[in-house]
């Protein structure tokens, strides 16, 4: 398997063949998100065309959903201790009873409220509030039901599904350890590989559609390349602030000699 499949890396391929070849309890997590309805990749944009701003939402249209059948989830559970299924709601399958319910905030919208996700993590019910609707983002993790004031720091939108990576974050912060494996058959848009490339976390992802997975691979890209930037100033700057610092204490302390 290890020959096959790398940590850290994800393919472009359907993930119920890739899943056969790993073994038993492999990954730590898994945090998927089936289509679970044909609908959201035949309209070619995202809620409205153009929006109220005059921003263009367009995207190619894409072959047609399926649902997973319930050998993709009998697999899935083989491979995984643990998961977290969205739009479990949707399915007629008989998941552990713990849920995860993702509370939008969005206001009078028509879209759904919230979105639920199936865990055997626990057995009681957990509750992430985080504003997600077209062009109102949430502020942060610990501030969900505030909009960002600043639209420019909001996420792109590359995924008619697309999840935030606010939502990930709170998850492996919560419900995973730096070093666990984690595993997401229908990656999308990302976000969860960006959250787990934060959190310290080996990752692996399958995304089948070949244009949404070209997109996340260059949206990662840009998201390491960004860190890697700031690293890099951080490594030049300590040194800096370091000897600074020094230089400082040295003449502070030539001057208490001075007085005595």
């Amino acid at each position: 398997m290890g020959e096959v499949f790398k940590l850290n890396h994800c393919y472009n391929m359907d993930c119920l063949p890739a899943m056969e070849l790993f073994p038993d309890n492999y990954f730590d997590l898994a945090v998927v998100d089936p289509p679970y309805f044909s609908g959201p990749e035949r309209r070619g944009f995202y809620g409205s065309k153009v929006s109220k701003i005059g921003v263009h939402r367009d995207y190619p249209v894409s072959p047609a959903w399926s649902k997973p059948e319930p050998e993709y989830f009998r697999e899935l559970f083989r491979v995984c201790r643990h998961y977290i299924v969205w739009g479990c709601n949707y399915f007629d399958y008989q998941f552990a009873t713990g849920r995860i319910v993702w509370d939008k905030c969005n206001g009078n919208s028509s879209f759904s409220d919230c979105e639920i996700a199936a865990t055997n993590l626990f057995s009681s019910v957990r509750m992430f509030r985080y504003m997600w609707s077209g062009m109102m983002q949430g502020k942060s993790i610990t501030e969900g039901d505030t909009m960002q004031g600043n639209k420019s720091l909001n996420e792109k939108r590359i995924h008619p599904t697309q999840k935030p990576v606010a939502l990930y974050d709170w998850i492996f912060k919560n419900y995973a350890e730096p070093g666990q494996k984690i595993l997401d058959t229908h990656l999308g848009s990302g976000s969860s590989r960006i959250a787990a490339y934060e959190a310290g976390l080996g990752f692996i992802g399958f995304e089948i559609d070949p244009f949404y997975f070209q997109l996340e691979e260059e949206r990662f890209s840009e998201h390491t390349s960004q860190t890697s930037l700031f690293l890099i100033a951080v490594a030049w700057a300590v040194p800096v602030l370091l000897d600074t610092l020094v230089n400082k204490a040295y003449d502070w302390n030539n001057e208490v000699r001075d007085w005595d």
